[in-house]
């Protein structure tokens, strides 16, 4: 076939790809966010009598945002929601627990299918969710959504498996970029929201031309305005310092943000099993817990009380507040930690929602706080009209940092604030935050690099792997971590937390018995011993094996870790390989036959 020809092919699939995924996303996006919004005003206004601020709001008409007279309302009304949406989440597709972005991640880096029902399940859940107080955003919702009928539009196109999987990631990124009338971002978002060091490449042009027609059918019905309104943003080049400081700041508190969600979530799920509870019943245990500690905050002062409001929903209404310098500094202080906790027992629990908006909500207040306390420190440099600067920039620097997504989420919020003259602070800040998160992700089904994900089976050279035998690339027994099948999942944690390796050979009497990797403990409870946890079926190479075998297993049995065993003693370990160590070593030899 001529080149030409094959261009053609090509371009036919990109626009196909795009038109499809991008007319499902706009529809699907509006219906959603019509939900959701028509949904949280019913509850909020007729039942709570709580007019509660909105995002894109003016001065005038974000100022009178009123409290709702009985507090002690939010108690039966979240937890009615949490219910609902358990039942049907547990009932009909329990894939649509938790927040959305991570399914659809999972679901590209496997088959790139998501069950029909899923995006339907996931956007009644939310809705329910979301609209009764549960702290989450509509960003993960909208990702699953989108992907999931993009997943099924594949499949009507009878798309090749690669294909189907460009759509699905290509539905991520145009419906997030459409309902939160950022395209370019989302776009970006679909490329960059996969792997924690990489970008899927092939997805962008198809995410620009699905974001552009998901944005087009959004504004028409919506507009076109930024999200947060046009807010006049002032700063200037000597507070450049001190936005690299916020990022400092902005990565400690996401570090903190994934440690609580995480941690809550697993306690969750431990206890519920430890117990044999009906699982249906986890979202409305986190919700009740949500329900006291608001009603608490609100009989302590009002500013908890404020606190304790902008910890649920979404929270882009306080964030606007924030914006426009409406909220105290008491406010801004513990609003970070107070959103964690909410976040955390909402989504961790298993309600159905997205970690997006409270990211950015916890960023924004950090942001806020950090340029209140300059401007009273140091108001000849950080003037008070310099501080929405400060909220704006935080949201960038958090979420950005966490989600190893930092391009995409700056540039997104930069659409949904509508000021791009934010871009050089926001890309010192975000940078910072980035490399201080490192590795850690609120997506924990991102892999670090293709060579990982099974879309990209067969993709890398295989015979500079074949060139390679695993005893170069392998950590040997003496550098590893050896566990005991005696030894007790609580010590695995710990070494985990501290090393960051995530698999571990199992040895007995010098004799490999088992392996462990980090999928296996967080499915279980600390009291289990490794014995019981570990995997005894053993797939391992010999020193002189080389790295495209290696590879091969691992894509083949969807496995990262390999043990690698005496030639005449299958039992005898000599060291260990994962995909990462595959990865350094055909980076080191590209690199060595380059020179």
């Amino acid at each position: 076939m001529l080149p030409i020809m094959e261009n053609a092919s090509s371009f036919k699939k990109i626009m196909l790809i795009g038109i499809t995924v991008g007319i499902i996303s706009g529809v699907g996006a509006l219906l959603f966010f019509w939900g959701l919004k028509y949904g949280t005003l019913f509850v909020m206004e007729t039942f709570f009598e709580y007019y509660l601020p909105l995002e894109g709001q003016t001065i005038s008409e974000i100022s009178g945002w009123t409290p709702p007279p009985v507090i002690w309302l939010i108690l039966p009304i979240i937890c009615t929601g949490a219910f609902l949406s358990g039942l049907l989440v547990y009932r009909f597709a329990p894939e649509a627990e938790g927040h959305g972005t991570d399914a659809a991640i999972k679901a590209f880096h496997g088959e790139g299918r998501i069950r029909w029902r899923v995006p339907v399940i996931k956007a009644v859940a939310s809705i329910l969710t979301i609209s009764t107080g549960g702290s989450a955003g509509r960003e993960g919702p909208t990702a699953q959504i989108s992907a999931g009928f993009g997943s099924i539009a594949a499949d009507a196109l009878h798309l090749s498996p690669k294909e189907r999987r460009i759509a699905l990631a290509t539905g991520i990124g145009a419906g997030i970029g459409t309902i939160f009338k950022a395209p370019l971002g989302g776009a970006i978002l679909a490329a960059e929201i996969l792997y924690t060091r990489d970008v899927e490449s092939e997805a962008i042009l198809p995410a620009f031309l699905a974001s552009i027609i998901g944005y087009s059918i959004f504004g028409y019905f919506e507009g076109y305005d930024a999200i947060f309104g046009t807010a006049k943003i002032i700063w200037n080049i000597h507070q450049i310092p001190l936005f690299i400081t916020l990022g400092i700041i902005c990565a400690f508190i996401g570090l903190l943000y994934i440690s609580c969600f995480y941690g809550t979530r697993k306690a969750f799920s431990d206890f519920f099993e430890k117990h044999n509870l009906p699982r249906y019943l986890k979202p409305v245990t986190g919700a009740f817990f949500i329900g006291i500690f608001v009603i608490t905050l609100s009989y302590i002062s009002p500013e908890t009380m404020i606190t304790g409001l902008a910890s649920l929903g979404t929270g882009y209404g306080f964030i606007q507040l924030a914006i426009y310098n409406l909220l105290p500094l008491s406010v801004l202080l513990f609003l970070p930690f107070t959103k964690i906790l909410t976040t955390s027992f909402t989504i961790g629990s298993g309600g159905s929602g997205g970690v997006f908006a409270p990211g950015l909500a916890i960023g924004g207040a950090t942001g806020g706080a950090f340029g209140m306390i300059l401007y009273y420190l140091i108001p000849e440099i950080v003037p008070l009209s310099s501080v929405p600067a400060f909220v704006i920039v935080g949201m960038i620097a958090l979420f950005g940092g966490i989600a190893n997504a930092p391009i995409a989420v700056m540039i997104m919020v930069i659409e949904m604030t509508g000021d791009f003259s934010l871009l050089v602070p926001a890309m010192g800040a975000v940078a910072v935050s980035n490399v201080l998160t490192g590795e850690n992700t609120i997506f924990r089904e991102q892999l670090k690099t293709k060579a990982q994900s099974s879309a990209h089976r067969g993709e890398y050279n295989s015979e500079i792997l074949e060139e390679i035998s695993a005893k170069s690339a392998m950590r040997t027994s003496a550098e590893l971590i050896l566990l005991s099948p005696d030894d007790y999942q609580s010590c695995i944690i710990e070494i985990i937390d501290e090393t960051r390796h995530t698999g571990f050979p199992v040895v007995k009497d010098g004799k490999l018995v088992g392996i462990v990797t980090h999928r296996d403990i967080f499915r279980d409870n600390d009291t289990l011993k490794v014995s019981e946890i570990m995997k005894k079926k053993l797939f391992t190479l010999n020193p002189e094996s080389t790295l495209d075998i290696a590879l091969s297993i691992m894509i083949e049995k969807e496995i990262h870790h390999l043990p690698v065993v005496d030639k005449a003693d299958n039992t005898r370990l000599v060291g260990f390989i994962t995909s990462t160590d595959i990865m350094k070593a055909y980076t080191q030899k590209m690199k060595e036959l380059t020179k």
